[in-house]
């Protein structure tokens, strides 16, 4: 009972998400974004660029179209001048709309960056058959989720609601005299009371996304959490299983444990301590200056690296501090250090000596 328990605390997610996580989810395009963030900046900034250019948008539309009537009344009606006629309009509407669509582009892509910062992935392009599990979608639909959005919406609904209604309960009276004003009047009448309603709305819409980013930032790192489990494997992952890194290491200790033993018996001499150590030194004018070290090793090693070379008739010396020393000091393949040269050429002149008696 006491093993399940800690099984099921193990797997229960109570932990910070790693940084490899959040990296890995990011990749996903998974990160905590209000689309309520967006969607006010992006209405804020558009009506703003309505305002400073709403004037010479009027007056463009206006000329255009007192251009357009009273000339098109002169012209006979042929296919040249109805494209004509749309060629100008389509032409005025760009001119017209440029500023407000690149105003928009340039919010919504500083609204994205404020909140996730530079991301760009193709991963929620791909095709997901969990996309289009009915039950899966079932569960997002009737999810805690799902009722914080409808929540969400309600009130967004009510708010913007009553800030339009009391806007218009302000102008109410200059819309019971909108009959005695001109065309121009009234025209900028309505253009200052919608604009008047809508930023007001993006304003109170800017402050119940400040409150949605909070909450899908909490919802975000709810999700994110993991289990102790989950943080072991992903180490695991990364540094490797430590019983597969240990077996692996032994592997290579195995390989570079017999590449040394095939160089033993080329060695010109077997240093010994006689017990614990055993360093084989091997001199060549051709590739080294000095002596140097083929093969080294401490006990059950060094007894391994003696039997390969009596069985080689490699010669043995017994020279308990040189064979300590060296073996402190000299890694295998480096040549003999000069403060070892005296000591290593009596070895190897003795060695010499016994090859040329016999």
């Amino acid at each position: 009972m006491l093993k399940l328990d800690l099984q099921f605390f193990a797997g229960e997610k109570t932990e910070k998400a790693t940084p490899k996580k959040r990296q890995d989810e990011r990749k996903k395009g998974k990160v905590a974004k209000s689309q309520d963030v967006n969607t006010a900046i992006l209405l804020l900034f558009s009506f703003l660029i309505l305002v400073v250019f709403g004037s010479s948008m009027k007056s463009s539309m206006m000329e255009f179209f007192e251009h357009t009537f009273t000339e098109f009344i002169l012209w006979d009606v042929t296919e040249n001048t109805v494209h004509q006629v749309f060629s100008g309009a389509a032409m005025e509407a760009v001119k017209m709309l440029a500023p407000v669509m690149l105003i928009a582009i340039l919010a919504g892509l500083a609204a994205n960056f404020l909140q996730i910062g530079f991301l760009f992935t193709t991963e929620p392009l791909k095709f997901d058959l969990k996309k289009i599990d009915p039950i899966q979608g079932a569960k997002r639909i009737f999810s805690i989720r799902a009722l914080v959005e409808l929540l969400k919406s309600l009130l967004k609904i009510v708010f913007i609601g009553a800030i339009t209604f009391f806007v218009i309960w302000i102008f109410k009276d200059d819309m019971m005299m909108l009959s005695f004003k001109s065309v121009d009047g009234a025209l900028a009448f309505f253009g200052q009371v919608t604009v008047t309603m809508a930023i007001a709305a993006t304003i109170a819409l800017l402050f119940l996304a400040v409150f949605d980013y909070a909450y899908q930032r909490y919802d975000f790192e709810k999700n994110m959490k993991m289990s102790k489990q989950d943080i072991k494997d992903e180490y695991k992952n990364i540094e490797g299983d430590p019983l597969i890194k240990s077996k692996i290491k032994e592997r290579q200790r195995q390989m570079a444990t017999r590449r040394m033993m095939s160089e033993v018996p080329h060695a010109d001499v077997v240093i010994t301590n006689p017990t614990h150590f055993a360093i084989a030194v091997k001199y060549d004018e051709l590739k080294a200056d000095a002596p140097y070290i083929v093969a080294k090793g401490s006990d059950d090693i060094a007894l391994k690296i003696k039997e390969v070379a009596k069985a080689n008739g490699v010669v043995t010396v017994e020279n308990k501090p040189l064979a300590r020393s060296l073996y402190k000091a000299v890694e295998i393949g480096d040549m003999i250090p000069e403060e070892f040269f005296q000591a290593v050429a009596e070895v190897l002149a003795y060695v010499y000596k016994l090859e040329k008696k016999a």
